[in-house]
């Protein structure tokens, strides 16, 4: 072993404040990741785990790629750091209209921001200025959806719909739409679900509430990721933009999870062939190598703010760190390695075997349901009485202890696999499951 693998014992875990992490748990009994390739990492008792994720879901053309190390170095080599205030370096420009040439129609104008938290509260802000470019500043009501997560800045904990997230912390002019999980209705549903696109008609009761000309906008994940992997019902997502439609109201996806090839095309507005006003994105826009993240934006929302503009700054927000020359350069690359690789489209071809794999586990032990969608998916436990969270906990740690790294959502496993994943390695992984599962009291 190489004095990577000596990590722990050489490491002082007090210092660090973990996030999202239980960390007396985690302190007490280590879980450390030491290095990866492709669709593995090492653990630094020497172990590979199969990473059943994408990392955080966001290593989508796996680990390792030379491809963006040596980009990355021959950027901080040539200009390691330039301002985006009142000047510009080439490559910013350059991947802004390489990103636009994937959007949806429309799509074109991009923002840069550093994470996906970044690029919903940096949205909120420009529907709010939208609004008042038209002489609608009144419209600052911001509607989100209940199991919905959106970062965590106060923007997206406003909007975002996990209740742990928000409760401790004073949030924005928000609302909620239902969530659209059904299991009395839509339990082991393969792929979008048959019922429930009437809650998008949730709208209309705000509306009614709240008045049209109070909302600025509502912001949804296409597919609810940290909520559970949720797959909207079949229509929602159109009725939902004919609602936005019917009453002025900016509609903006959160694509932080699902851009960049997930449900096998480029950005989920083009699966579900809906079209928002605003989308965010991050994690997969560089393969998680540089921190980034991008706003695009409609170009009727663009104009509207520069033609009601006086000379001068536009729109008065930025981060110190947009459009980061190493940020530009890793995201360039790592569009190389998606259009050279097929990756943006691939999720396509692979999701009947990822179906038929994951419902393969409908008959363990405690598994009450089932999701899927692209290389998405969740297996659902029933929760321990009185300990919600604990079975989930315990599959993740004991999953690691086999070799396969899975996200805990309380008591819902769920997966999202790079995807360079081979059809044996999706098998692999079912195998993992059912054992931890069968293993679980």
């Amino acid at each position: 072993m190489d004095d990577a693998t000596t990590l722990r014992n050489a490491t002082d875990l007090a210092a660090f404040w973990m996030p999202f992490t239980a960390n007396r748990q985690f302190k007490g009994a280590p879980r450390m990741l030491v290095s990866a390739s492709g669709m593995y990492y090492r653990a630094d008792d020497g172990r590979e785990v199969l990473d059943g994720t994408a990392g955080l879901w966001c290593v989508n053309a796996g680990h390792g790629r030379r491809e963006i190390a040596e980009a990355l170095q021959r950027q901080v080599l040539a200009l390691d750091y330039a301002p985006s205030f009142q000047m510009g370096h080439p490559i910013a420009f350059d991947f802004a209209a390489r990103l636009a040439r994937i959007a949806p129609p429309g799509l074109d104008r991009i923002f840069y921001v550093n994470s996906g938290s970044e690029a919903v509260d940096t949205a909120l802000k420009m529907a709010m200025a939208y609004h008042r470019a038209r002489g609608e500043g009144q419209r600052t009501r911001l509607i989100g959806r209940e199991k919905g997560y959106h970062g965590v800045g106060f923007g997206g904990i406003s909007v975002g719909g996990l209740v742990n997230n928000r409760r401790a912390y004073v949030t924005l002019p928000s609302d909620h739409l239902r969530h659209t999980q059904d299991l009395a209705a839509n339990a082991f549903a393969r792929g979008l679900p048959k019922h429930g696109a009437e809650r998008a008609e949730d709208l209309e009761q705000l509306v009614a509430l709240h008045g049209a000309d109070t909302i600025a906008a509502v912001i949804v994940e296409p597919v609810a990721g940290a909520g559970g992997v949720l797959p909207p019902p079949r229509g929602y997502l159109q009725r939902l933009r004919e609602i936005c439609d019917r009453h002025g109201i900016l509609l903006i996806f959160d694509e932080v999870i699902t851009g960049f090839g997930r449900l096998g095309t480029p950005f989920a507005s083009q699966f579900f062939d809906v079209t928002p006003d605003l989308m965010t994105t991050a994690k997969g826009i560089t393969n998680a190598t540089v921190p980034m993240g991008a706003v695009f934006a409609g170009r009727h929302v663009h104009d509207a703010i520069m033609e009601a503009s006086q000379a001068g700054i536009e729109f008065f927000h930025g981060y110190t760190y947009s459009g980061h020359p190493l940020a530009c350069a890793a995201g360039m690359a790592t569009m190389d390695i998606y259009e050279r690789e097929g990756l943006l489209t691939r999720a396509a071809g692979l999701a009947p075997i990822w179906e038929e794999m994951v419902h393969r586990l409908a008959d363990a032990p405690h598994v009450i349901d089932i999701r899927n969608v692209g290389l998405l998916a969740a297996v659902e436990l029933q929760p321990r009485k009185g300990a919600p969270g604990a079975r989930g906990y315990e599959a993740l740690v004991k999953a690691f202890e086999a070799g396969l790294t899975v996200r805990a959502a309380g008591d819902i496993i769920c997966l999202s696999p790079p995807l360079i994943v081979e059809e044996a390695q999706i098998g692999l992984m079912a195998e993992i499951l059912r054992e931890v599962i069968c293993g679980l009291d």
